[in-house]
């Protein structure tokens, strides 16, 4: 049987059996299918672990579920001007850049790398924003020489920077279109997210401070290779309210209503950023709508109506779609249990660190779920870990049932799994499997380990 060729199923089911760490949310794609088997936007997750072509650990991505998402978002406009651009970052996959772009997203992104992904799954070079604090000289001439015009702008994060990127508008013989990247300097002690993913307070590498944009305009003015097409600003990552983004949307459209006034600048739109948060089991009051529509009533409010937002989510259009499956290589009990004469119970599974990185790098949290079982134990709690040499590959203590289930998934692992993923210890690269309309549409299969040592042991010596 050719790979995955059991694999399409149709419909969706709703679970009705309540599982530990499994509750329903609004165009949630994880669900319980027959004999409480767990799906993902239709398709059997067990049936895709089987499979000889993927097995675990992989992660599977429902394509629909994200598409949803960007819908809605774009319509938080309400027909206005704007654009979606999508951080590459978080999910770099091809199928999931391409599904995005077919609702009408750009590209957000970071490296030279993602804007060839970008450009190659069909984003319009206009639509595509290059930020980043550190761009070579190469991944500049791809964004300045990019389609008729270049991209839609390259976002400047320092008055240094400003030089380097004339220069090479100089050498390909184009003007650049620049956006300049504003640091709010919001209190890092009032974002309320991690500082690993804070970034517009004044300790970040990131942006131009406030203070600093006379000496930038100063600079602008003197380089005729430079076309300001832009004021953005970004102040970090996974916000569950509003308020800290909208403080540094504050500062930006204040800024630009300035710039607009005392000189002139033909803008042709303002960037508030990304960072909407997602729900990854605590709870999430707003939705990435809520941030632009609080946004576009302040832009109004600051006497900027007419000029176009443009936004940069990552995560919050895929996390929730993604789950990374995981095989459980065995159990453990030792005597130092959190509670009184209680045995603690270590599950460990064959993903780590190396495939899932959030947890070890920034404390984050991903709900573990057995994808066999309907939740009919009550529930214990077991402290999920990974393979790796490292006390950190720790996924935390999370409620399964009292027998050991057999194959688990990591939900919410759509964003910044995959595309942080290494080879640590020799551990070959996860699967990728992908999900639209209830079908697998494309896959990645697991790497071989052989891949890795014959690449270690492949290096030659000095001759």
């Amino acid at each position: 049987m050719p790979p995955c060729a059991a694999l399409r199923t149709t419909g969706m089911r709703a679970c009705r059996l309540a599982s530990p760490g499994l509750t329903h949310r609004a165009n949630m794609p994880v669900r319980r299918g027959a004999g409480g088997k767990l799906e993902l936007g239709g398709v059997d997750l067990a049936a895709l672990a089987s499979d000889e072509a993927i097995g675990t650990p992989s992660y599977v991505y429902d394509l629909t579920a994200m598409m949803t998402e960007a819908r809605a978002l774009h319509d938080a406009w309400g027909g206005e001007s704007h654009l979606v651009a999508y951080a590459v970052k978080a999910n770099s996959a091809g199928p999931v850049v391409r599904a995005l772009r077919e609702t009408g997203c750009g590209a957000d992104v970071v490296s030279g790398a993602e804007l060839e992904v970008a450009l190659a799954c069909g984003v319009l070079p206009e639509q595509v924003l290059f930020s980043g604090v550190a761009k070579q000289d190469h991944e500049l001439d791809l964004a300045i020489g990019a389609g008729a015009r270049g991209i839609g702008a390259i976002q400047v994060e320092s008055i240094e920077e400003l030089a380097r990127i004339a220069a090479r508008a100089r050498a390909v013989g184009r003007r650049a279109p620049i956006s300049l990247r504003i640091n709010p300097a919001v209190d890092l002690g009032t974002m309320g997210t991690h500082a690993h993913i804070a970034t517009g307070h004044d300790d970040a590498k990131f942006g131009i401070p406030k203070g600093d944009l006379a000496d930038a305009f100063a600079v602008l003015t003197s380089r005729p290779d430079l076309e300001l097409v832009g004021l953005s600003a970004h102040v970090g990552s996974q916000f569950t309210s509003t308020k800290a983004y909208l403080e540094a949307a504050r500062t930006l459209f204040e800024v630009t209503a300035d710039v607009r006034s005392t000189r002139g600048a033909a803008l042709r739109f303002v960037d508030s950023g990304g960072g909407f948060g997602v729900d990854y089991g605590d709870g999430c009051a707003v939705t990435p709508a809520d941030f632009v529509r609080e946004a576009l009533a302040l832009k109004e409010s600051c006497g900027l109506g007419d000029l176009p937002l443009y936004v940069e989510p990552g995560r919050a259009l895929v996390a929730a779609h993604g789950v990374l499956l995981a095989t459980v290589v065995q159990h453990k009990l030792t005597p130092q249990g959190p509670v009184k004469d209680a045995r603690q119970r270590w599950l460990m599974i064959d993903a780590g660190m190396n495939d899932l990185l959030r947890p070890a790098l920034y404390q984050a949290r991903h709900r573990v779920v057995d994808v066999l079982a309907a939740g009919t134990e009550a529930p214990v709690p077991w402290r999920v870990v990974g393979p790796v040499c490292e006390s950190s590959d720790d996924f935390g203590v999370h409620p399964l049932g009292e027998h050991p289930p057999r194959l688990v998934a990591l939900l919410d692992a759509g964003a910044y799994g995959y595309t942080m993923a290494s080879r640590y210890n020799g551990r070959p690269l996860p699967a990728e499997v992908f999900v639209r309309d209830a079908n697998v549409v494309a896959l990645r299969g697991r790497e071989a380990s052989r891949v890795w040592a014959e690449d270690r042991c492949g290096l030659g010596g000095l001759t």
